[in-house]
């Protein structure tokens, strides 16, 4: 490999964008946002800067998240946010480029979306794109055996899409991408203030409520917080005091919906590899595996033991990391089945 260029690993999220840089780790975690003038077109801040502005933004200004449910919905500013990370990333070092890189996109991507997520990390200057699934990914990034004979099931719940799979033989066996995960738990949490309480709030809210408050079980601790918002009655300030139990309710419908979709992942997969998941258990990984009792809910319902994956915020930008890093080694993984073989440089 030329000492100038560099391979990198991008786990491209809805709600988080991380990117890896072959020797160096994660160099880039920062929100899949940004803020664009409409009267310019100009762009205003990508990232954190962006995400500070939601809900508190003028007219003139729009807040847009690039993708939605993990497919890019928006691909001109895909584009221009990725330039903005890979220059951040340029900026302790100008001399280098971007080699190859591998990204993670959920497992029920069409070709042409997956072609689209290729183009726009080409379009912001790496020469090879590669895509990955995301379960492969975290499963490569919690260090599972993905190569051995034996299952290894990982959910990734992450802000657009929860990422169900079962892996055997460095390949998916059976799997599921469900768009109910932290966003529609966050939405969730909104529609039942607002039913419940009479009182509007925002996404940022909603955010603070689910991390604060938010659990999957119940919990012994009795906690509230008082969350402040525009009274739907008369459209003035009002605050009010929620208390666990309450966002539990507003979020139980979603998580039973994530459940029954493992449960049918689990039935659908063959019964040795289901012997194995007995045995090696379900591992989780992603923002929203960070709920309060999940694992309990899971584990109640399913009757497998689940384990959380170390750091599992990051645990899929680390898995395309190791793939483009020993690119070799995982290529078949890493390459789409459905496209032309590349030759390998």
């Amino acid at each position: 490999m030329n000492y100038f260029s560099k391979h990198i690993g991008v786990d491209l999220g809805t709600a988080n964008s991380l990117v890896y840089v072959s020797g160096r780790g994660i160099v880039i975690n920062e929100p899949s946002i940004a803020a664009v003038n409409n009267k310019t077109g100009a762009i205003l801040a990508i990232g954190e800067e962006a995400k500070k502005m939601v809900g508190r933004t003028p007219a003139h200004i729009t807040i847009i998240r690039p993708l939605i449910n993990g497919v890019i919905s928006d691909f001109e500013m895909t584009q221009e946010m990725l330039k903005y990370f890979f220059k951040k990333i340029r900026a302790v070092n100008s001399f280098f480029h971007y080699h190859r890189a591998v990204i993670g996109v959920p497992s029920n991507l069409t070709e042409v979306e997956r072609k689209s997520v290729e183009d726009a990390v080409i379009g912001a200057g790496v020469s090879k794109a590669y895509v990955i699934e995301e379960p492969l990914a975290a499963a490569l990034g919690a260090r599972l055996p993905i190569s051995e004979p034996t299952a290894s099931m990982v959910v990734d719940i992450g802000g657009g899409t929860t990422e169900i799979a079962i892996i055997s033989m460095g390949g998916i066996v059976t799997s599921k991408s469900l768009k109910v995960a932290g966003d529609r738990l966050n939405e969730d949490i909104i529609r039942f203030v607002r039913d419940e309480f009479k009182l509007a709030i925002g996404e940022p809210t909603s955010e603070e409520l689910k991390v604060v408050l938010g659990s999957a079980v119940p919990i012994d601790q009795k906690m509230e917080l008082a969350i402040r918002g525009r009274d739907m009655a008369t459209g003035l300030p009002k605050e009010v005091v929620l208390k666990e139990p309450s966002v539990r309710v507003a979020m139980a419908r979603s998580l039973k919906l994530v459940t029954e979709s493992i449960r049918e992942v689990i039935e659908t997969t063959p019964p040795e590899l289901v012997g194995d998941i007995l045995k090696n258990g379900i591992h989780m990984c992603g923002g929203g595996s960070l709920l309060r009792g999940l694992d309990k809910l899971f584990e109640r319902e399913l009757l497998v033991p689940v384990k959380m994956i170390d750091d599992p915020l990051t645990a899929v930008a680390r898995g395309t990391g190791i793939a483009v890093e020993q690119f070799d080694k995982y290529y078949q993984v890493v390459n789409n089945p459905l496209r032309p073989r590349d030759i390998k440089i």
